[in-house]
């Protein structure tokens, strides 16, 4: 919406930030960052580092929000100010100077505080959990190995644009690229923000493993799913489980890839594997293997459940559509986003991390879609 009086844009981005306010509540999440800090300042807290790292992060992103509220107040006040000092100018150029520059700082100010809206809209019964991501390459051999490869980088990026701390747990190579790779965003609202990623990504370029130079497609498909917490009452029997113990493979330390300390666990049940061999210790790979295997076993039970309902409602619609975004770099370049209709020329800046746009798309998407389920 492009408003022909600033003034009243202005306004109106006003009470939208009000009303992203109301929803958000900046009061309770200052005395929630209170009593985190006072938490933190417990030198007995370190004694149990899950409970420790959870409470940084949480402290961490509280802190990182109310900031960014503080920060859309000043500049709203900010740009205000710079409309009104450029109606007193004399000068026509400076005035003109001054306009132009309170103009890009509206623009601004619309793109984030819309961004910070889509924030609103994460409600759902997992979006405020952490996120467990893997990729596999699909069809396409080499290059959809090196595609896998691509995603991952792209959403490390991500994660590090926004300070969001990240952990690989495993990753399977291939000759070209990445079979398989599992990493977690530990961010609160990462499963919200991420889970539309969810899906098969089409890649089409210039091969760089034909001979002939000939244009390639490939494919990758991303899982997405919440980190579990302790009141998921995710039960494992041991009786159901298979743990195979192998020698780390691909880029690590001497200790890392001399010594059987990566693990592979089986869910006999379900036929689910999950591997981590990111830590030098068994038992710290088995652990982190184990919370993977718990996050998919609880994303199982939630689909299960999801098909259920929408089976008694006579509705099969549950998945988003299994191709999700087309990454087109020749013969032009493309990104295309397949549900939202979202797309940019700049396929290198979003193989870079530059994701967040097709992200608010996805989100406002997904849920009118499911809003039109209900």
């Amino acid at each position: 919406m492009t408003a022909t009086d600033p003034a009243d844009e202005l306004s109106e981005l006003s009470s939208k930030l009000d009303t992203i306010e109301a929803v958000l509540e900046p009061d309770a999440m200052r005395t929630e960052a209170a009593d985190l800090r006072e938490q933190s300042a417990d030198p007995t807290l370190w004694e149990d580092q899950t409970r420790a790292q959870q409470v940084t992060r949480r402290l961490s992103h509280l802190e990182g929000e109310l900031s960014r509220l503080d920060n859309l107040r000043q500049r709203l006040s900010d740009a205000e100010t710079l409309f009104e000092l450029a109606d007193e100018e004399t000068e026509p150029s400076a005035r003109e100077e001054a306009r132009n520059e309170g103009l890009t700082e509206l623009a601004g100010l619309r793109k984030d505080i819309d961004g910070l809206e889509v924030r609103t809209l994460l409600s759902g019964e997992y979006d405020s959990r952490e996120a467990l991501i893997t990729i596999n390459s699909q069809a396409g051999g080499a290059d959809a190995e090196d595609f896998a490869g691509n995603l991952q980088r792209m959403y490390l990026r991500w994660a590090e644009r926004h300070k969001y701390p990240s952990e690989v747990y495993e990753v399977s190579y291939g000759e070209a690229g990445i079979k398989s790779t599992t990493f977690a965003v530990k961010a609160p609202y990462a499963y919200g923000t991420l889970r539309g990623e969810q899906g098969t990504h089409r890649m089409v370029r210039i091969s760089k493993y034909d001979n002939q130079g000939r244009r390639q497609t490939s494919f990758a498909g991303v899982d997405v799913v919440p980190v579990v917490e302790t009141t998921d009452h995710v039960e494992i029997p041991d009786d159901e489980i298979r743990v195979d113990v192998y020698r780390s493979s691909g880029p690590g330390g001497q200790g890392v890839n001399t010594t059987d300390s990566a693990v592979r666990i089986t869910h006999l049940p379900t036929g689910i594997v999950v591997s981590c061999q990111n830590e030098r210790s068994q038992i710290q790979n088995k652990a982190s293997a184990l919370a993977v295997l718990q996050a998919k076993l609880l994303e199982r039970r939630r689909e299960q459940e999801a098909e259920e309902l929408a089976a008694l409602k006579g509705d099969g619609r549950r998945a988003w559509g299994s191709q999700i975004r087309n990454y087109v770099l020749y013969p032009y370049q493309m990104v295309k986003d397949q549900r939202t209709g979202h797309e940019t020329s700049q396929a290198e800046t979003v193989l870079d991390g530059e994701i967040d746009d097709f992200i608010d798309a996805e989100i406002r998407w997904l849920r009118k879609s499911e809003a039109e389920e209900k």
